[in-house]
């Protein structure tokens, strides 16, 4: 009897399976969401980007497209089989969407990708057909499975088999997303153009200069942006966009370059200026 007791105090505490719940004040801040309107958010499903790396469909639809007003209304879009990820149709309306995923809604006929702007927040840039036919994903590791086949795992959790034998980690592949094939791939090397996509400097862009490397500690790899800025961050933070200057996609407004406080306060001084 004693022993059941302990037992049952035992697992009294305990947590059963996965959480279920994410506070408002806890979940990313690069959601942007307020902190008044509930004391829940939604929390994301498993799926190929990590929890605090993605936005579920429900803040992509509800928050920033604005295409329902409440969670009830955002379940009957999903449900509807209005929205694509990838060109697959998602109904869970926690589904994970994370950087440089593409959403598709045909019934309007609008195309996004997943970005970050440049104070590290989630970016829904508004893109063209063509250019939704594509997605960049970055070469997280090469191993290889059964039988000896080379296989490759993206960021986005694909894994892809008969590789190119150039492709290496930390370089980014030009996907089909319709096929699932490679079209085509971007080095990690010295004058390509690349986007941080975490640390202190998400969402800039700039040239790689050089890669100083620190056995035992992380790589750090030195970037300048087109205006002549130049900054450090982690190898692991950095995500190659072109072969040399040019991007293989289309940029947001601002093209990654970041302004300084009175820069941006001029820029908007500028502007209230030329409205009057």
């Amino acid at each position: 009897k004693q022993w059941y007791q302990r037992r049952v105090a035992i697992t009294a505490g305990m947590a059963r399976g996965p959480k279920k719940h994410l506070k408002r004040l806890n979940a990313p801040k690069k959601w942007m969401l307020d902190k008044l309107s509930g004391k829940f958010a939604p929390r994301p499903s498993a799926g190929p980007h990590k929890l605090r790396e993605s936005m579920p469909l429900l803040v992509v639809i509800r928050n920033k497209l604005k295409y329902a007003l409440t969670y009830n209304e955002t379940k009957k879009v999903t449900m509807s089989r209005a929205i694509k990820v990838d060109g697959k149709v998602r109904t869970d309306m926690c589904f994970p969407t994370g950087f440089m995923d593409v959403i598709t809604i045909d019934k309007t006929g609008e195309y996004f990708r997943m970005l970050f702007d440049v104070k590290g927040r989630f970016l829904i840039h508004r893109i063209k057909k063509d250019e939704a036919s594509y997605k960049l994903c970055g070469v997280k590791s090469l191993s290889t499975a059964a039988k000896g086949i080379p296989v490759l795992v993206t960021h986005d959790g694909r894994t892809i088999r008969y590789p190119d034998p150039l492709i290496k980690v930390h370089d980014t592949i030009k996907l089909d997303i319709e096929s699932g094939k490679i079209l085509d791939h971007i080095k990690f090397e010295p004058g390509n153009l690349a986007y941080i996509t975490g640390g202190q400097n998400c969402g800039r862009i700039g040239i790689i200069t050089h890669k100083e490397k620190h056995p035992g500690s992380f790589d750090i790899v030195h970037v300048k942006d087109s205006v002549g800025h130049t900054f450090a961050t982690r190898l692991s933070n950095v995500f190659p966009i072109g072969k040399g200057k040019p991007a293989w996609i289309s940029l947001p407004r601002g093209k990654g370059i970041r302004l300084s406080i009175a820069e941006e306060r001029d820029r908007k001084l500028a502007a209230k200026a030329k409205e009057m």
